[in-house]
């Protein structure tokens, strides 16, 4: 058998001898359980006969008698196993000890037990297992995490690439993992509850679409070979979502599945969510007072309280938030002011502030990257930043006030971009300018990337609106204390492995 290991041919062997004694390893029949292993510990009755299954991962033979544990979707539970009390399909009490169980069952297989329950003299919650039903053999052994009896852990799964690439084998042997994933479905449902209870409309946008719009990316391209087109991965649905306000939905929300063929770090993916929406006749004012209510409102329910601790810092959702024109985060963190700069100026800025600049790199651009650079770490609890350059926001509404400003603003917390949102742009002859400005600076062709259907929407008319957009896994970054965006995907983009 090339290419496995000695515990994998062992381990088929022992597949091979479970054919031979009649017990197929991979049964059809559905198994009958009784009770989830959270269920027992928080209703334990004495002596209830139960019958559960899941993956063994701990087994100790102790001559006549043998320990082991067991988990299944809810928790662990300790098995407790007597070779005069105990049988399983087609084999008597002797075979089923000496043989399935000392040489034939391993630690990874999954397993249907049923007995009864008792406490052991530790007050240990265990199941006195009286049959045993293989429901799906192991052919890898599972890495074998030890803890002491002060709760220390040895030999941890902890490789972070090991982990990402084998989210399955991280699920398993790392419970901590789980936990992050369930608090992530609750975070999407509680920002889902709070938006249906606003009468906001849940909808779906296409991803295949023919102009990469609603943003600044570089796209991912495909190919349709019935219409003879490529087709783009899209890398924003605001254009989409605007449509139906246009149409006349008065709210509309979308969690987006976007795609940007761009760098990877910690706090980029390929494949990322976001929460967008929509508000007729709302403006980026409200959307802040809104933002304020949906963050402590979703905050409170998953963490039960509103301050986190995160790095020795405190983080508090008490509102209102902060409201801090870009200009004057700069100034305060620079002692620079760069407000009426053109790009020159800026240019010098930046090699003072040792920033990479080029000659490629906009007004927008360095401005964008100073603030990166030196303001937005400063900001832990939540902010509003303000007031962007019109040049900034290509979709937003010019400030009503202020000259050259657009009404958009930027939600930081702990140092990170959670959320986006503007005034929306409704003038489809300023749109259209600002799309052909766009093209010009990046010397394509306005054919492929201008979204004309779209212009001649808002000719149409598009009530005034606001609109924002939140980064969900940044969220669940923040509210699960996490560094990494891997850490709240189930399965982040990987290099390709090698397998030799």
């Amino acid at each position: 058998m090339p290419n496995l290991s000695e515990q994998q041919i062992i381990r088929r062997k022992k597949l091979n001898q479970l054919r031979l004694l009649g017990i197929n390893p991979y049964p059809t029949e559905e198994y009958c359980i009784t009770n989830t292993i959270v269920d027992i510990q928080k209703n334990f009755i004495e002596k209830e006969t139960i019958s559960i299954a899941g993956r063994l991962i701990r087994l100790r033979i102790l001559g006549k008698a043998s320990f082991g544990e067991i988990k299944d979707h809810t928790g662990r539970i300790q098995i407790y196993f007597n070779k005069n009390h105990f049988y399983s399909e087609k084999m008597g009490k002797e075979d089923s000890y000496n043989i399935l169980l000392k040489k034939l069952i391993d630690i990874g297989d999954i397993i249907g037990v049923k007995g009864f329950l008792f406490k052991t003299k530790m007050d240990e919650i265990t199941i006195h297992v009286h049959r045993l039903t293989l429901l799906s053999k192991s052919l890898r052994p599972l890495p074998q995490v030890k803890v002491d009896k002060n709760k220390k852990i040895y030999d941890a799964f902890s490789n972070t690439e090991q982990r990402y690439r084998m989210r399955y084998v991280d699920l398993i042997v790392n419970d901590h993992v789980k936990e992050i994933f369930l608090k992530r479905t609750r975070i999407i449902r509680e920002i889902r509850n709070f938006l249906d209870h606003k009468g906001y409309l849940e909808v779906d946008t296409p991803i295949l679409q023919s102009i990469p719009g609603g943003a600044i990316a570089r796209p991912f391209i495909t190919y349709h070979n019935s219409l003879g087109i490529p087709l783009y991965l899209r890398i924003a649905n605001e254009l989409y979502l605007k449509r139906l306000i246009i149409g006349g939905f008065h709210g509309v929300y979308e969690f987006s599945k976007n795609f940007r063929n761009e760098g990877m770090d910690r706090l980029h993916n390929p494949e990322f969510t976001v929460l967008e929406l929509y508000v007729a006749y709302k403006d980026y004012y409200w959307m802040m007072k809104f933002t304020e209510e949906l963050m402590k409102c979703i905050y409170k329910k998953v963490q039960n309280e509103y301050n986190i601790e995160k790095k020795n810092n405190w983080i508090s959702f008490q509102t209102p938030f902060p409201r801090i024109p870009i200009f004057e985060a700069i100034k305060k963190n620079t002692g620079l002011d760069i407000k009426d700069m053109e790009e020159e100026g800026l240019r010098k800025i930046c090699k003072k502030l040792h920033i990479v600049e080029n000659r490629k790199m906009n007004k927008s651009k360095m401005i964008e990257n100073i603030f990166e650079e030196k303001c937005k770490k400063h900001y832990k609890n939540p902010t509003f930043i303000i007031d962007y350059p019109v040049e900034m926001s290509p979709l937003t509404k010019r400030h009503r006030h202020k000259k050259n400003l657009s009404e958009r603003f930027e939600l930081i917390i702990n140092g990170q971009e959670i959320a986006n949102a503007y005034s929306e742009l409704n003038d489809p002859i300023d749109q259209l300018d600002r799309f052909r400005k766009q093209i010009s600076e990046k010397n394509t062709d306005e054919s492929m990337f201008i979204d004309q259907d779209f212009i001649r929407a808002l000719e149409f008319g598009m009530p005034p609106t606001a609109g924002i957009g939140i980064g969900i896994d940044r969220l669940v970054m923040l509210l699960t204390q996490k560094n990494s965006i891997q850490e709240v995907l189930f399965f982040p983009q990987m290099r390709p492995e090698n397998r030799e």
